[in-house]
């Protein structure tokens, strides 16, 4: 990939393509990888580095930024609008490089500077609304709280309505070739960008409202986040898909189906409510076993449909543990507005529906049938009850 792209006359794509990574925050499957944007802004009296890269990528970095300013120039200021790692592990390595370079940031995120790598002097603390003239381009700082760590913040070029947005409006996926979404086909993106914020940015739904009010009235052309496309074209859809997931909106009105099973009972009562549901006329419906898809399918999954359906056996006295463990991220996630039912199943003492309950108290969700409850073997009263169930949910959703 080309890593001296320009955007505009005075901004320059400088990040990186990140294939090798498996696993995002040692959490998340890359299956295409991930970008890790970067961009460098010219003005006629200073430059300014906005974000970094992760530290292994740094070199790569470094080149793209002395390929664009030439001989003899070297770039000012270096904006961080958020100091996760991945965009702030090379910091070190451009500090050395360019031992003049001014970190620009806001007071939470120069006490990470320090705190993270040690990094303290030649420093501009900024605040909420001040501004950075850097000659025929200036620099807007807005504090965005909590989207989705306490010192994040976006930066805006006035002059061209270029919005360094930070993690927000990102995803997952590598860029191939092209920059900007209308130089590229990026539909492949969007999937990404669920799953990306069901996992990452999924708790924190009323600060990215936050944030999305403070932009409504500004002239936005140009999105630039840390991860995925720069959006122009389709910026629009992308602040729209955010303003959807961030208010807990399902995208549309079929179900997840997840389940866990030891040795297939329990499995049986998820087909029945699968099956039930595609006879009401239910069309999107993703049956997931817990036990072998990863975590992030079913986040984005249970953000993506307006239907929720669990169903596990009693486990250790308790919860079958991936289900536990989908259900964990759930809650920790807010999820809200979902209609939800439940089914379990145990040997001698029934105690996966009260586990489930417990898990999901910390989400807004609507129980619309009583949980099934199978003991042993599901019979086939313990199956038409799965299916009475569904048929429950199916008119909900309708």
């Amino acid at each position: 990939m080309d890593m001296n792209m320009e955007i505009t006359d005075n901004v320059h794509y400088i990040g990186v393509n990140d294939r090798t990574t498996q696993l995002f925050e040692a959490l998340w499957p890359l299956p295409a990888g991930v970008s890790y944007n970067s961009y460098l802004v010219t003005g006629s009296e200073a430059t300014a580095i906005i974000d970094g890269v992760e530290l292994t990528h740094a070199a790569q970095q470094i080149e793209a930024i002395k390929r664009v300013l030439g001989p003899g120039r070297k770039p000012d200021y270096l904006v961080i609008n958020h100091m996760e790692p991945d965009h702030s592990g090379a910091i070190e390595v451009l500090r050395r490089e360019w031992p003049e370079l001014i970190i620009a940031g806001n007071a939470q995120t120069l006490r990470m500077v320090k705190g993270f790598y040690g990094a303290e002097g030649r420093t501009l603390a900024v605040r909420d609304g001040d501004t950075l003239p850097l000659g025929g381009a200036t620099l807007r700082f807005a504090l965005t709280p909590m989207v989705h760590w306490p010192e994040t913040m976006m930066t805006l070029v006035e002059e061209q309505g270029v919005l360094f947005s930070g993690d927000a409006f990102g995803c997952f996926g590598a860029l191939n070739g092209a920059v900007v979404d209308r130089e590229m086909d990026c539909d492949r993106y969007f999937p990404e960008m669920v799953r990306y914020y069901a996992c990452i940015v999924g708790r924190y739904g009323r600060f990215v409202q936050r944030a999305l009010e403070r932009l409504k009235d500004v002239d936005i052309k140009m999105l630039c986040p840390t991860h995925g496309p720069v959006w122009t074209e389709r910026a629009a859809e992308v602040t729209g898909l955010y303003d959807r997931l961030s208010r807990y909106e399902a995208l549309d009105d079929g179900v997840a189906v997840v389940y866990g099973s030891m040795y297939g009972h329990t499995e049986r009562m998820a087909e029945a409510i699968a099956g039930e549901l595609a006879r009401q006329g239910v069309r999107n419906i993703e049956v997931l076993n817990a036990s072998h898809t990863t975590l992030d399918v079913i986040l984005a999954a249970a953000f993506r449909h307006k239907g929720l359906a669990v169903a596990a056996p009693t486990y250790s006295d308790g919860l079958f543990p991936p289900v536990a463990h989908a259900l964990e991220a759930l809650s920790v996630r807010c999820l809200a507005g979902r209609k939800v039912i439940l089914a379990g199943s145990h040997t001698w003492a029934h105690k996966a529906v009260p586990a489930m309950k417990e898990l999901l108290a910390g989400c807004d969700l609507v129980e619309v049938a009583e949980p099934v409850k199978a003991l042993q073997a599901p019979d086939d009263d313990a199956l038409e009850a799965c299916r009475e169930s569904a048929r429950a949910l199916a008119a909900a959703l309708r």
